[in-house]
């Protein structure tokens, strides 16, 4: 069998190497003289094309030598080959990581595969252009599509500043790479975006209808947007809650959406037989009315252009903030008989009625050309229009909402069963003079019903956007029916009293048989309600709740000023829940355990609770606390404070210490040593010595010091029965000669029990460990014997103030 013979290199026989081979050739030698056996290696990483199938065969100590100098592409198809070798993979990735990204990731030592890792960087990098292929030869394949081979493994992805990404995943050429990243993607998120033309909209459109109503995201996420573009965010909002408008309107190069085509055919045909006055078309069977346009009857195309307060959504059956407030004060005078259309066009009205409302006259020439193009389209069926704007109708179409349209009827009305969440007075942004009740609905909002429902998102989190009245409201009417929805975090958004209106969203939501909510987080700048009472109303609605979370940073000075229809939570009735995690973060409110104890008692399953910033009213607080917790929580496992002033309560800290049932404690910054008798500090040790239970003490920034962080340990004496594997003195104002002394100290506990000792982690953060190079390198390497030490390079010149306060 006559050997095979290997491609020539240099192109039929040029002199010249090619760069990539120079490129091999130099690191090779680089690292020295070579072997026989690396230069066959290296011929054959050469000739991979034409050897493939014979090098997978091979034994695994040659494709050892192998595997890091073959390209990406051919790396990658040589996982399988590697496994049954019994090779990894994992040490060439992580090389190929440090080559080209040149970063340390974060929580590098929790990556368990280098592979996914580099290769989902790699896409993201590669699709907003800061990467070049070129730069290195592992990556200039030709063989190798950067973003289609990448993006089966893309399981999160960013988005930023004016979503040119989204135009590229969109692209006739990247259709591939759209269907792979339907398959693959879990989580979208969204950072620092930037307000975007039309194009750029229709793109994001065409992705999220992708991904999320014909794909796998489950999580969307939004980041620092501190002017959100309304339209844009409304936008995001609805196609993540799974809205769009029926049929086959979605157009996808020059044809409507293939996956959803089918299927918005037949419930077109289905909605013609049941509802055929409402079919969409050119206003014939409005002949002879005669009713004059509110505000939710003004079409407005996405870039802006006509804004009038009726922007409704076909998506959603949403609208948009109100911009033009003469049109809203002359619409409001109109009495007139409202109906609810879906879709279409504005209905013809009465030219008496509209001479007397020169605003609404002149909004509907402005737009009259927008809605007969809009009915030109229509006419042709329910199939594409060559309109580019048509596929923007979804944000703003011609609808009607009738006086109960605020959420539809499996939602809250506005007056009926809303106890103490929704507001009638104008301190509410869901009521009022301006609000949902003047309306029948918020801001225009009108229903749902008229939308097409896809697949949603099972978690949204929206971090420092600033949410308005009208951007809350709209978001409220979404959740009322978003009965995926596991997880929501609302961070830093700039509530203040529309937070009555986001609670309204979530009663709604509670009447749904199928809701799925488990996990709220709330957290801002200033709350506009006690903490406990957002606590309780939450609870009430939502007992099947695993994780609550609430935080706020200062006092709104108006809360006390409640208005009317906005009744205190603080009586009502929690059913038992299902509660496992609570978090509470004080504007620095005093902790009264009196409004906690329902809370508490209702929580039977609590695992682990959190409580920040609270002040102590009085010395005998923390001990009703205590012996709440006692009686009504016995499955507490976790127990946290923090930024809580302890100093005067050591006798609780005591009882805490000896709890039988907690396996995790933290104080952290509660001022627990600065005070501190030696006779305390001893009845701490030996308090934890006698604890079998507890597994983790987390001590933060209570001013330990050098010799009380060496009396820690006595902890791990030899006649200590402690199982405690991890302890945090981060913050401490420890030196290295202290934490020297510590490591030595606790070397011989550990030598006189044998070597036998649990303690497994210690944590070392902004620590005074850069005042003596050399004696902390020793500490800590001695340390990390031991255990898993955790520590940063801080620099304590930050720190004086503190340090003078501690001597």
């Amino acid at each position: 069998m006559a050997a095979r013979r290997l491609p020539s290199q240099n192109g039929g026989g040029a002199a010249r190497p090619r760069p990539k081979m120079a490129a091999r050739r130099g690191a090779m030698a680089a690292e020295g003289p070579s072997s026989l056996l690396a230069l066959s290696a290296a011929a054959v990483s050469r000739s991979m094309a034409a050897l493939e199938p014979d090098v997978w065969a091979l034994p695994g100590h040659l494709l050892r030598g192998l595997l890091p100098l073959l390209s990406v592409f051919r790396l990658e198809r040589a996982e399988a080959a590697a496994r049954r070798a019994g090779l990894s993979t994992q040490p060439v990735w992580r090389k190929l990581w440090d080559d080209v990204m040149k970063t340390r990731p974060p929580n590098s030592e929790n990556i368990t595969c280098w592979r996914k890792k580099f290769l989902e960087t790699f896409f993201s990098n590669v699709l907003h252009g800061v990467l070049d292929v070129s730069s290195d030869w592992r990556l200039n394949d030709h063989h190798f599509s950067p973003l289609l081979h990448s993006s089966p493994h893309v399981t999160q992805l960013t988005l930023c500043n004016m979503l040119q990404g989204a135009m590229e995943l969109t692209a006739e050429h990247n259709q591939k790479v759209l269907e792979n990243l339907a398959s693959s993607l879990r989580i979208l998120k969204f950072q620092h975006l930037l307000s975007s033309d039309q194009s750029i909209r229709r793109s994001l459109v065409l992705l999220l209808h992708r991904l999320i109503h014909h794909g796998s995201v489950s999580q969307v996420s939004m980041y620092s947007w501190p002017v959100p573009d309304t339209v844009l965010l409304v936008l995001i909002l609805s196609m993540s809650a799974g809205f769009w408008r029926s049929g086959n309107a979605l157009a996808y190069h020059s044809s409507p959406c293939g996956l959803c085509r089918e299927e918005g055919n037949t419930q077109s045909q289905e909605s013609t037989r049941e509802q055929p006055e409402r079919e969409w078309s050119d206003g014939e069977n409005l002949k002879g009315s005669c009713r004059a346009p509110k505000e939710a009857d003004v079409q407005v195309e996405v870039n802006g252009r006509g804004a009038g307060p009726g922007q409704n959504s076909g998506l959603s059956g949403l609208s948009f903030p109100l911009q033009n407030q003469a049109y809203e004060e002359a619409s409001s005078k109109v009495s007139c008989d409202h109906t609810s259309i879906q879709g279409g066009s504005s209905p013809p009205c009465c030219s008496e009625q509209l001479s007397c409302h020169p605003v609404l006259r002149k909004s509907r020439r402005r737009l009259k050309s927008a809605v007969g193009k809009k009915r030109r389209c229509l006419r042709r069926s329910r199939g594409l229009c060559a309109d580019p704007d048509d596929l923007y109708d979804f944000v703003f179409t011609v609808a009607r909402e009738d006086n109960s349209g605020l959420l539809d009827k499996n939602s809250i009305t506005e007056g009926e069963n809303t106890g103490n969440w929704t507001s009638s007075s104008t301190g509410s942004p869901c009521s009022g003079n301006a609000g949902c009740k003047k309306r029948g609905g918020s801001a225009g909002i009108v229903s749902l019903k008229a939308a097409h429902r896809f697949r949603s998102v099972s978690t949204l989190e929206l971090f420092s956007i600033p949410l308005t009245g009208d951007t809350c409201r709209t978001l409220s009417k979404l959740l009322s029916s978003w009965v995926s929805l596991e997880n929501l975090v609302l961070s830093y958004n700039g509530l203040g009293a529309n937070i009555f209106c986001i609670l309204s969203g979530l009663r709604a939501l509670s009447r749904h048989p199928d809701c799925h909510l488990r996990v709220v987080r709330v957290s801002d700048v200033f709350s506009h309600m006690p903490c406990m009472e957002l606590v309780r109303c939450i609870l009430s609605a939502f007992p099947q709740l695993h994780t609550l979370s609430v935080s706020f940073d200062l006092k709104n000075q108006l809360e006390g000023n409640r208005p009317e229809g906005n009744p205190s939570c603080s009586d009502a009735e929690i059913p038992e829940s299902c509660l496992e995690q609570l978090e509470i973060r004080f504007p620095r409110e005093p902790l009264h355990t009196m409004f906690l104890l329902p809370v508490l008692k209702a929580s039977k399953s609590l695992q682990q609770l959190s409580l920040d910033s609270a002040a102590l009213p009085s010395s005998q607080e923390l001990g009703l606390l205590l012996q709440a917790l006692k009686e009504c929580n016995p499955s507490l496992k976790k127990l946290s404070f923090h930024d809580v002033n302890l100093a005067d309560h050591q006798k609780e800290v005591l009882l805490l210490l000896q709890d039988p049932i907690l396996q995790e404690i933290t104080f952290s910054f509660c001022r627990l040593f600065e005070s501190c008798t030696t006779e305390f500090l001893t009845e701490i040790i030996n308090t934890v010595k006698r604890n079998s239970s507890l597994k983790s003490l987390r001590l933060p920034g209570n001013r330990l010091g050098n010799h009380r962080l060496v009396a820690l340990a006595d902890i791990f004496s030899e006649d200590s029965s402690s199982s405690l594997c991890q302890l945090d003195v981060s913050s401490n104002c420890i030196k290295p000669d202290g934490l020297l002394e510590f490591t030595k100290k606790l070397e011989g506990h550990i030598q006189q029990r044998g070597g036998q000792i649990q303690f497994t982690h210690l944590r070392l953060f902004q620590n005074w460990l850069d005042q003596d190079a050399e004696t902390a390198q020793e500490a800590l390497r001695r340390l990390k014997a031991v255990c898993s030490v955790v520590n940063d390079s801080w620099d304590s010149s930050q720190a004086f103030a503190d340090y003078i306060s501690v001597m």
